[in-house]
């Protein structure tokens, strides 16, 4: 299924479900995420899945944590819900 792009505004609309494959994405690949939005202001383009189907948005993350990465307006999106992030 093909994820649908949305405004990253848009995410508090969604109720986050956990994602086939969470385990897909490495602790290695998240912390570079964090690390191109704090240090070079870079975008990532981030897919999670949502009870709707799954939803894509390209974003700067800010920050990380076991459980939740966090987006501007401190709009958190559980790791579990991850499917892809580029």
């Amino acid at each position: 299924m093909e994820a649908e792009l949305i405004e990253k505004e848009e995410v508090t609309k969604y109720h986050f479900v956990k994602a086939e494959n969470s385990q897909a994405i490495s602790k290695d690949k998240l912390e570079r995420a964090v690390r191109l939005g704090n240090e070079y202001k870079g975008k990532s383009q981030i897919t999670f899945m949502t009870d709707q189907g799954p939803k894509k948005i390209v974003t700067t993350v800010w920050t990380l944590t076991d459980e939740f990465i966090q987006i501007k307006g401190s709009v958190a999106i559980p790791v579990k819900s991850l499917i892809d992030m580029s």
